[in-house]
């Protein structure tokens, strides 16, 4: 059976319904963790773990070991646990339709196959997809554009809030690694009550990213035509290089004008319906709308084509010291004059 909710598997998990095999594949290894993590501390009663709940890596085991494990009957328990973690690197895995044909209905068979997608058309696929006894998993890679609205999702499900602008500073900071940013969200809730929102004072406290000098700080500033805020930013991403590179920052002030350039073609949709198209949340709905009034479209097509250009001369082209901040501040100082 496919499943396309980590959140559906759980909680038929809390239920203590199981399967007889759990194959969880993809891209994204979050969920796979989270799921295999659950099985292996909740599946069986903590007695019965050290006769029959077995924990074995790809690279260190055979299909043929995987099945004769699992085809052993559990002691004193109702059901054998046997996780195989890393199974991307089993090879063959092929080998297992023998055992995925006829499960065992005493074991319960945890695949942890991370980092890659199932071929579709193959058979392994398709008898996993079509089997009755087995859960079968994508755990797909979310977009860039994906990850605030999962943040504030997870906060909320954690029994706290978080506000839009803190959810998208988060996820630009700490990339779109999920475990990095389920960490992270652990450690800022230490010290919150229950419903506690989390601020920009508790990123900033807990995690280091300044409230007032940071990448949405300066597209702000841009946006409102406010030089001196801007080159404030911009002198505080200098003097702290490691946490704003240029390698980071060109490419997010390339990616806000571009979606101010597309505003300008939507402007006359909904609200909704333009956050929707250009990939943000309705709450900086109004920051875009007043970039486009300050920046009309054949301004816009300069911006673009100069912060190309300081894209280049980041990576060193045509320039001595591509870590230098000056070009930015060149670029800044045009179109803001």
């Amino acid at each position: 059976m496919i499943f396309t909710s980590e959140r559906q598997i759980l909680e038929s998990l809390k239920k203590k319904i199981f399967n007889p095999v759990y194959f969880l594949y993809g891209e994204e290894p979050y969920y796979i963790d989270t799921l295999t993590a659950y099985l292996e501390q909740n599946a069986l009663e903590e007695a019965d773990r050290d006769f029959n709940q077995t924990v074995v890596y790809g690279r260190d085991t055979t299909p043929r070991e995987i099945i004769d494990q699992a085809r052993r009957f559990p002691m004193m328990s109702n059901y054998l646990l046997i996780i195989v973690k890393e199974a991307q690197d089993l090879g063959n895995i092929e080998l297992l339709e023998p055992y995925l044909q006829a499960p065992s209905a005493s074991t319960i068979l945890v695949i942890n196959y991370k980092y890659k997608k199932l071929d579709k058309r193959k058979s392994t696929y398709k008898l996993l997809s079509k089997s009755q006894d087995t859960v079968l998993f994508e755990s797909a890679k979310l977009y860039d554009n994906q990850i605030p609205d999962w943040i504030s999702d997870k906060v909320r499900g954690m029994g706290f809030t978080i506000s839009p602008g803190s959810a998208l500073l988060l996820s630009e900071y700490l990339g779109n690694d999920l475990s990095r940013i389920s960490n992270e969200l652990k450690k800022l809730m230490i010290n919150l009550g229950p419903g506690d929102p989390i601020t920009s004072d508790n990123i900033e406290q807990n995690i280091g990213i300044s409230k007032e000098f940071n990448i949405f700080e300066l597209t702000k500033a841009l946006s409102t035509r406010d030089a001196f805020r801007a080159f404030r930013i911009i002198q505080y991403f200098e003097a702290n290089p490691k946490q704003n590179s240029l390698f980071l920052v060109i490419p997010m002030i390339h990616s806000f004008f571009m979606k101010v350039f597309l505003f300008h073609q939507i402007s006359s949709e909904s609200k909704n319906i333009v956050a929707s198209k250009l990939g943000i949340n309705p709450f900086f709905y109004e920051e875009y709308r007043t970039a486009a009034k300050n920046y009309p479209p054949e301004k816009l097509k300069q911006i673009i084509t100069q912060l190309h250009e300081l894209d280049l001369k980041c990576k060193g082209v045509g320039l001595r010291d591509s870590t230098s901040y000056g070009p930015l501040k060149d670029f800044t100082l045009q179109i803001l004059s």
